[in-house]
């Protein structure tokens, strides 16, 4: 079978990738500091300040540098994919399923050059930075196949029986306008790309603003789009400050739609913001989660022990699907949490960019502090199995390494059980019952991903009763982490997402075009 890459293969990966990895990881190291612009209807531009980014791996290694761009930056942006949409909106839909599978094309042989980046940006391991790239293209060539299974989302409806007329009727799906994508810092690539590939496969035109701890992967994204070929102004970055930039952005009333991924808190405060326009617009949300899984007394203890620690700490427990608390049959309980802490302690924490880390650094300064509040609240509330600390032994003391940490016997009123921390912990607690289990499952405002390990016939009562848009059972490849295109469609119930209908999955695409009925009448 032909190797391919996605969150739920990448633990065997072939020679091939670790080398070509170590390549283009040299080709950065040897080339510190490079200046990249913004892109502003196929220009660049350049602003008076910049932003040095440093990676939290080695706090002295000077990665790249980036614009901050200013509110009359992001104006101009919008106004520049305001003059290209018409042309673009108007391109036969084939023309533009071209250009987009030619961007993806990009991607997949420039993966290697944008994963090393995103593993010195964010600090993620080499196989999730791969991932990350290699879902990117995922991501887009999926809309690209349901514009295509839909015939450009032109239906022929049913005519209506006018004596002495010919009546037909159609639907038909039209694109908005200028959409505006607003990345997170922990899927730089894919949660940037998915959302443009939709956006564009519609026919609007974007404007793309990344975290602003990550704009590299942005910027080469949008540099791959240029060299697919598309028109000025169909594509524009802009780097800067939320503050500035991204206030100018989502107060435009000239932007259609938005689609916004990160922390629910920021995420209403843009859905409360368009609902203050004079007539609604497209909000498309994924706002972060709380994630259960659910061990049953009948699990493979393994199985459910080895998916629980991959979601948990996996990219240091810095995903919206992170694996942070968990829920065991009393019967279970003392062998699960006896494996999950020998497991825990086998994870090398260090470099990410070597072969054998499996965690690197969290973000930056605010996460690595947040951790230790977070450890010495757990620890005075409940008892800390392992981890609990900084890392700063050799060369982590010139990052943010933070130890995973596995805690139990922490009372189910206290807040972290509620509270998305974004960081490498996991609470583990008893039940009398998987009932019980699935009550305090169920009992959070989230509802992005779940895990399950039991029977199957359990694991349809899972199905049938837990809270959440991306489900799992008895997957040791991680219990509430690992979607992708096409195989597991992502997204979120409650407040963990706006749509009810998941990223890279049959439903998605409509979200980004309205429809229009089309009625024409003539005489017999």
């Amino acid at each position: 079978m032909t190797y391919k890459l996605t969150y739920a293969t990448m633990f065997n990966p072939p020679q091939e990738l670790h080398d070509n990895f170590e390549k283009a990881l040299e080709v950065h190291k040897a080339n510190p500091g490079r200046e990249y612009p913004m892109i502003i209807g196929g220009e660049e531009r350049f602003a008076a300040e910049k932003h040095q980014a440093y990676s939290p791996i080695n706090t002295n290694w000077h990665l790249a540098t980036f614009q901050k761009g200013t509110a009359k930056d992001a104006e101009d942006a919008i106004a520049a994919a305001k003059a290209a949409f018409p042309a673009w909106s108007k391109m036969n839909w084939e023309e533009r399923v071209y250009l987009v599978r030619k961007f993806a094309d990009i991607v997949d042989r420039r993966i290697y050059e944008m994963a090393a980046a995103t593993a010195l940006e964010v600090g993620k391991n080499r196989m999730e930075a791969l991932g990350d790239v290699a879902e990117m293209a995922d991501l887009v060539r999926w809309p690209c196949d349901m514009m295509e299974q839909n015939h450009g989302y032109l239906k022929r409806m049913s005519d209506d029986p006018l004596e002495g007329y010919i009546a037909t009727n159609e639907s038909a799906l039209k694109p908005y306008g200028v959409w505006l994508v607003i990345a997170p810092f922990n899927f730089p690539a894919a949660l940037a790309g998915g959302p443009v590939g939709n956006a564009l496969v519609a026919g609007n035109t974007v404007v793309v603003k990344p975290a602003s701890d990550v704009s590299w992967s942005a910027t080469l994204m949008v540099d791959a789009f240029r060299e697919a070929g598309f028109p000025d102004g169909v594509v524009n970055l802009v780097t800067g400050p939320g503050s500035t930039v991204g206030n100018a952005l989502t107060e435009s009333p000239d932007v259609a739609g938005v689609t916004f991924t990160g922390s629910m808190e920021v995420g209403m405060g843009i859905y409360r913001k368009f609902a203050e326009f004079k007539y609604p617009r497209p909000v498309i949300l994924e706002m972060g989660g709380k994630n259960p899984s659910i061990i049953s007394k009948n699990a493979n203890i393994e199985d459910a022990a080895l998916g629980c620690v991959r979601s948990a700490f996996g990219l240091q427990g810095q995903k919206c699907s992170a694996n942070s608390r968990i829920y065991v049959e009393e019967a279970v309980y003392d062998q699960f949490v006896s494996r999950v802490t020998e497991l825990t302690n086998t994870l090398n924490v260090g470099d990410p960019t070597k072969r054998d880390t499996y965690m690197g650094p969290v973000i930056n300064k605010k996460s690595y502090n947040d951790y230790m509040t977070f450890v010495n609240d757990l620890a005075a509330a409940g008892r800390i199995l392992t981890g609990g600390k900084h890392l700063t032994e050799g060369e982590m003391a010139l990052g943010y390494f933070c130890a995973p940490t596995v805690v139990v016997d922490v009372p189910l009123d206290h807040y972290i059980w509620k509270q998305e921390l974004f960081l490498p912990i996991t609470m583990i607690t008893p039940v009398k019952s998987l009932e019980e289990a699935m009550r305090l499952a169920n009992d959070i405002d989230y509802g992005l991903t779940a895990g399950f390990y039991g029977t199957p016939d359990e694991a349809e009562w899972f199905f049938d009763n837990i809270e959440a848009g991306t489900t799992y059972a008895n997957r040791p490849q991680g219990s509430t982490t690992g979607a992708w295109p096409g195989f597991q469609p992502f997204g979120g119930w409650k407040g963990s997402g706006s749509t009810g209908k998941n990223g890279g999955g049959y439903y998605y695409l409509p979200f980004y075009m309205r429809e229009q009925s089309r009625t024409r009448v003539k005489r017999a």
